[in-house]
């Protein structure tokens, strides 16, 4: 038996070798399916990937002090819009400064945003220790002014022209010295 299992074993490989090959399928008078298309991606919204500052910005929104604060109001002086926040070292540095500037010139004013989650008793407290001249009007970090970029550092200043028109804007703390000195450049 030993002898049978082997050559049966050959013989049926043999045959299963010699099989004929399956017959080829008739090609069909209709083309081939094609491979479903992939659904076209959503419509990309016609808003910069970053938001940039406008040309013209406005701002209306309540101070801290119940006022309400429209940057449109101070057309005819330059405005220094000034993103802070209470927990950055480099603002709070700059805070004395920017309300010296705000006091002492005419034609200039200034706002601070402060660009924290904060509520307005926590921002009245903190400005009791930390008083300034200008206006603070508290600002959601999840829903800034639209017509502002989104500061990517604290603090961020924007001058504004006496027409309202964006003329410079500086990253990091900023003094009084650089802000009048961008303003006589831009006269």
């Amino acid at each position: 038996m030993t002898c049978k299992t082997p050559l049966l074993l050959a013989a049926l490989l043999a045959l299963a070798a010699c099989k004929p090959a399956q017959e080829p399928t008739p090609a069909s008078s209709q083309p081939p399916a094609q491979a479903p298309t992939p659904a076209a991606p959503a419509p990309v919204e016609d808003t910069p990937a970053e938001r940039v500052t406008a040309e013209f910005p406005t701002l209306k929104m309540k101070a801290v002090d119940g006022s309400d604060y429209d940057l449109a109001a101070h057309r005819g002086k330059w405005v220094v819009v000034n993103f802070w926040a209470t927990w950055c070292a480099p603002c709070r540095k700059e805070m004395p400064e920017l309300s010296a500037l705000h006091a002492m010139r005419s034609n200039i004013e200034v706002v601070g945003l402060a660009y924290e989650d904060i509520e307005v008793p926590e921002m009245q407290s903190f400005l009791t220790k930390h008083p300034v001249t200008y206006p603070i009007v508290v600002v959601d970090p999840f829903d800034p002014p639209a017509d502002f970029a989104t500061p990517r550092g604290l603090p961020l200043t924007h001058l504004l022209d006496p027409q309202g028109k964006l003329a410079h804007s500086f990253l990091g703390p900023v003094t009084a010295a650089e802000i009048e000195k961008q303003i006589a450049a831009a006269k």
